[in-house]
């Protein structure tokens, strides 16, 4: 983790406005961020991608071209240019802010000419059986870069540095993988389908000593050129996990500090998340998928769910040390590819969830925090808001509230009275540079009320957000009973 009681946001999401520069807002929001509790962002892919300023970044194209080259009709990112991107980089160190890369090392698209190779036709759904003879595709798996002309790497792709493509150029057929002559799909991945190492595009083939070389020399070049404080692997479950120990290691060794690095391995089991930060060594955390889902199924339950079970199976859990906690994110949100979008009326409890406990290290989503508006499918979507009583309030002043709370009284003892099916709380006793308790209490159904102890003897506590107006005495025990209203989460501070 990057601090004690650390924050990071995920600051994108699939629809941001390529009008926008991000990079510019970054820049100009930085110090404003820090003064709000972040001690982290993870910043979206910073590399050119095959659609160019429509690309949010995972549809990478070159890695080394982050937003410097005429390349797919653009020289700046979705997000900016270079110069931009490290610009805003440098305000967020300025501001004692940790920056965090995001990282598509899975696969290359929009190669910039075709090659003839032979292959074997496979299902999209079944990676182990083919379903044809090997013949002679034409794959466009040539990377050139011609816009770049070898500055910082002269390193092209060719078909025999992947796997397996999903496109012939003779035959356009859909739904079909081509594994190419001599390969076979990566070893310990995912076993979905079969087996999950082809995702997209030309996939990588981490079993080439060629492959490891570039995808660790460009590491390197990425830390040197962007000062970046550690990464967020992108799509892990397609690649070998042998891989990533030592990749880690030499990007450690090559920056002189601890680099954060946390892993999207999307699976709601949390056996399987346990046997990769094994196979991992403990190398690198994870995102809490399973308790995503919990949040997402308790939201769904209208007050049936739980409460006293919101914890089981997840990271968060049995894994605090290496368990990201986030309650969306840019896959999950309406519309996308894993849509499971948290009911607005329970994102006040989930988020309380993951700030005020201190298990995890939480993030929050940018469209939760700033809020987005966006098309797509025939749908319009609004996020940013949270549901109480019927009516729809911005969620952002509220999450101001929690990251305050985080702050500056999630420390000390922490007290868990997760016990009820409905009304469920913990306390925070303080230590001794924050000596201020705190007693977090919350409902997915009715009123409820909890005693607590806070360790504080005959004081008083009021509901930092402001829902519940009457303060709270604690008794000679420093025991209180806290209440919440129905559907809500209220924060009692000591004042």
């Amino acid at each position: 983790m990057s601090s004690v009681n650390g924050v990071m946001m995920q600051y994108f999401h699939w629809y941001i406005d390529s009008n926008l520069i991000l990079w510019n807002e970054v820049k100009n929001k930085a110090q404003e961020l820090a003064d709000a509790g972040f001690t982290a962002l993870w910043l979206p892919p910073a590399y050119k991608g095959m659609g160019g300023t429509y690309d949010v970044g995972y549809a990478v194209y070159d890695m080394y071209d982050l937003g410097e080259f005429d390349q797919h009709g653009t020289l700046r990112t979705k997000y900016g240019t270079r110069e931009q991107y490290l610009d805003a980089i440098n305000a967020l160190h300025s501001s004692s802010i940790q920056v965090y890369a995001d990282t598509v090392l899975n696969h290359r698209m929009g190669g910039d000419a075709t090659e003839v190779a032979k292959a074997t036709p496979f299902s999209e759904n079944d990676r182990l059986y083919p379903k044809g003879w090997m013949r002679d595709i034409q794959a466009y798996s040539h990377f050139k870069f011609p816009g770049r002309q070898s500055k910082y790497s002269d390193f092209e792709w060719h078909w025999w540095h992947f796997d397996a493509v999903d496109y012939d150029d003779y035959t356009k057929e859909q739904n079909t993988l081509y594994l190419f002559e001599g390969k076979q799909f990566d070893d310990y991945v995912a076993l979905e389908k079969g087996n999950f190492a082809y995702l997209m595009g030309c996939d990588l083939d981490f079993q080439s000593q060629d492959v490891r070389d570039e995808v660790t020399r460009w590491g390197k070049w990425y830390l040197d050129t962007t000062g970046a404080d550690g990464f967020r692997l992108d799509a892990i479950k397609h690649i070998s996990s042998w891989f990533f120990p030592n990749w880690i290691d030499e990007m450690k060794y090559h920056a002189g500090k601890d680099l954060f690095v946390v892993g999207e391995y999307w699976f709601n089991d949390i056996g399987t998340l346990h046997w990769y930060v094994n196979a991992v060594n403990g190398k690198m955390s994870v995102f809490d998928v399973p308790l995503h889902y919990n949040f997402y199924y308790a939201s769904k339950s209208g007050g049936n769910f739980d409460m006293s079970r919101i914890f089981d199976g997840t990271m968060m859990q049995q894994r605090p040390t290496h368990a990201v906690t986030f309650v969306e994110n840019h896959d999950s949100q309406p519309l996308q590819s894993l849509e499971s979008p948290i009911e607005p009326w329970f994102k006040p409890l989930a988020y309380a969830l993951i700030l005020l406990r201190q298990e995890g290290y939480p993030c929050i989503f940018y469209a939760d925090y700033y809020g987005a508006t966006y098309e797509d499918k025939g749908y319009k979507i609004d996020l940013g808001f949270y549901q109480y009583l019927g009516q729809y309030y911005p969620l952002r002043p509220l999450l101001d509230k929690l990251l305050y709370a985080r702050k500056h009284y999630a420390y000390g003892a922490q007290y868990s009275y997760i016990d009820h099916y409905n009304t469920i709380g913990w306390t925070c006793l303080g230590d001794a540079e924050h000596p201020k308790a705190m007693a977090v209490i919350m409902s997915d159904s009715v009123a409820g009320y909890k005693w607590m102890e806070v360790g504080k003897p005959n004081t008083k506590f009021y509901d930092l957000t402001e829902i519940i107006k009457e303060p709270v005495y604690t008794n000679e025990w420093g025991w209180g009973e806290f209440r919440c209203n129905g559907g809500s989460v209220s924060v009692w501070v000591q004042e």
